[in-house]
Order: structure tokens, then sequence, then C-alpha cells
């Protein structure tokens, strides 16, 4: 029996994988590049692509990428974990900044008892 291969990721990821594959897929068809010819582009069998076009979570994250680069789409994963759309990271971020900053008294300097 074979076993799901969407079964070792949480739910959420297997659905952006599988999203990931879909839109690919539709990228590739859309350009009305056959499989055979995006997978000799990208270095990778036919069974790998068809892997990546169904979001497997097991095919490397280079694969995703290369496959993006042929098809002219790497430019948006470079910003997938961008600072900027870390909406998480910029709230806690805020949450530690000081509620005031003092100035050094005159005459003491760092490090002085």
């Amino acid at each position: 029996m074979k076993k799901n291969p969407f079964s070792d990721v949480p739910i959420p990821v297997g659905r952006a994988l599988r999203k990931l594959g879909h839109d690919i897929r539709d990228a590739r068809r859309r350009r009305r590049i056959p499989v055979a010819i995006l997978a000799e582009r990208a270095s990778v069998s036919r069974t790998t692509l068809n892997k990546v076009e169904k979001g497997e979570p097991g095919v490397s994250l280079g694969i995703y990428a290369t496959v993006l680069f042929v098809l002219g789409m790497i430019d948006r994963l470079a910003d997938i974990a961008d600072l900027r759309h870390d909406a998480v990271g910029l709230e806690l971020e805020e949450e530690n900044l000081p509620e005031r900053i003092r100035l050094p008294r005159p005459g003491k300097r760092k490090g002085e008892a």
C-alpha cells in the first residue's frame, strides 16, 4: 500500500504545497511548455516534475526553485520570508523596544564605575 506523501506534514503546509504545484502546472500550461521540455530545462526527470506539479513535500526546495526559475517566476520566491511581510516578527520586535532612551551623564563614560 502506498503512503500518502502529505501525511507527514501539517495540513496547511500540504495545502500550500498543493497550491504551489498546481500554480506551477498552470504556469507551464499557459506557456504551452510540454512536461518533457520543462523537465529537461530544469534538469530533472519527468517523474520529479510530476511530483512538483502535485506539490509533493518530498521534493527538494532547490528543485521547486529551479522549476520556478525556468518558468521565469524566481523573483517571487525571494520575497517569501521578506522582513516587510513578517507581521508577527515586526510586532514582537516592537514590543521589545525600550520605552525611553536616556542620554549618558556628562563626565561618565560607558564601563566606568
